[in-house]
């Protein structure tokens, strides 16, 4: 089988799930970035907010994205890894998607919370208020900070783990696993 080629055993995932799966994935990627940069900016200048909202939507956004990826997923298991793929890999693999799904929800909540444990209500676009479960609390808004940021690079490390081992499968498997999540590869 050449590089890229599908095995004939290998099945796509469904539209839905190949969607939700780049979707969130870009939409986490930006909301890192923004993580990252907005907190080198010093003091509370127009751009440093801008960019805290943008990170709290992208982060409510995740959250709900994520929900609904889970669900769907629940309805509509992912298609079974080839027979080549080792009993190791095969636990390697849920381990990680497993944990990816508890970072997608955990994130956002912890920021979400820590943002009220500061005393700022998250509103949603600039428009829907979110309920105010936490209140401000200094001890708990160091605590929640150092979960959020922690926890951003424990996910950071697992979709380094995933890239590389779907590179790996790619090029020195050639079993198809990257072909299975590829928008617009038939």
């Amino acid at each position: 089988m050449t590089p890229g080629e599908s095995s004939p055993q290998t099945i796509r995932y469904g539209t839905v799930a190949i969607s939700l799966h780049w979707l969130i994935a870009v939409l986490i990627v930006v909301a890192f970035y923004l993580g990252w940069i907005m907190t080198d900016i010093p003091g509370f200048t127009p751009v440093k907010l801008r960019y805290f909202s943008w990170h709290k939507w992208i982060g409510v956004t995740v959250f709900a994205f994520s929900l609904y990826r889970l669900s769907w997923r629940v309805v509509n298991p992912p298609p079974s890894l080839p027979e080549t793929v080792s009993a190791w890999q095969r636990r390697g693999a849920n381990v990680v998607h497993g944990l990816l799904y508890v970072l997608m929800l955990a994130i956002p909540l912890t920021g979400y919370f820590y943002s009220s444990a500061s005393g700022i209500q998250v509103v949603y676009l600039g428009i829907v208020p979110l309920p105010v479960i936490v209140g401000p609390n200094e001890a708990l808004k160091v605590f929640l900070r150092i979960c959020h940021v922690s926890l951003n690079y424990v996910l950071l490390t697992l979709v380094v783990l995933h890239v590389s081992a779907t590179i790996k499968h790619h090029l020195v498997d050639h079993d198809g696993l990257l072909m299975r999540m590829l928008p617009f590869v038939k």
